[in-house]
């Protein structure tokens, strides 16, 4: 390593586990295909690294289940149709509104910056700003409690 350059750290196994799913959510925007069968193909891949595999399961499996049911909670947040966004911006939101929606167990910034972080990694180079202005609105709808909370 020269000099200046940083060592990232390992991804967490529950961020990798995201990873996973916003690819095996891609695969499917792009490809079509059954959950199970992206699923089967994922987990059949060598150098996965460290991951949490029920939680890789139940956010591709859930997201892709019910995908119409979180579309709908995202389209009053874009700014075009749902269809002009790239595989990309559609596969981390879609991710990230399952899991906001989904997985009240993960506070809704972990979530939030989860997706941000994923949207930087794989999407364009301002599509992490986008990301986390829709997922920002849709928050307060689909975790209303724990906005009360906050108060």
């Amino acid at each position: 390593m020269s000099e200046g350059e940083v060592k990232k750290a390992p991804a967490s196994p529950r961020h990798r586990a995201r990873e996973l799913a916003l690819q095996g959510i891609y695969q499917w925007r792009v490809t079509g295909g059954d959950a199970s069968d992206i699923e089967k193909h994922t987990l059949g891949e060598k150098n996965l690294g460290r991951y949490d595999k029920p939680m890789f399961s139940r956010l591709l499996q859930g997201a892709l289940a019910q995908h119409e049911a979180v579309e709908a909670l995202l389209v009053p947040h874009l700014d075009r149709p749902m269809s002009e966004l790239s595989p990309v911006e559609f596969s981390v939101l879609l991710l990230g509104a399952f899991e906001l929606s989904q997985c009240i167990e993960v506070p809704y910034k972990v979530v939030i910056n989860e997706a941000v972080e994923l949207a930087k990694t794989f999407g364009g180079t301002d599509g992490h700003k986008y990301v986390n202005g829709v997922l920002d609105k849709l928050a307060p709808q689909v975790r209303a409690v724990e906005f009360a909370a906050r108060k």
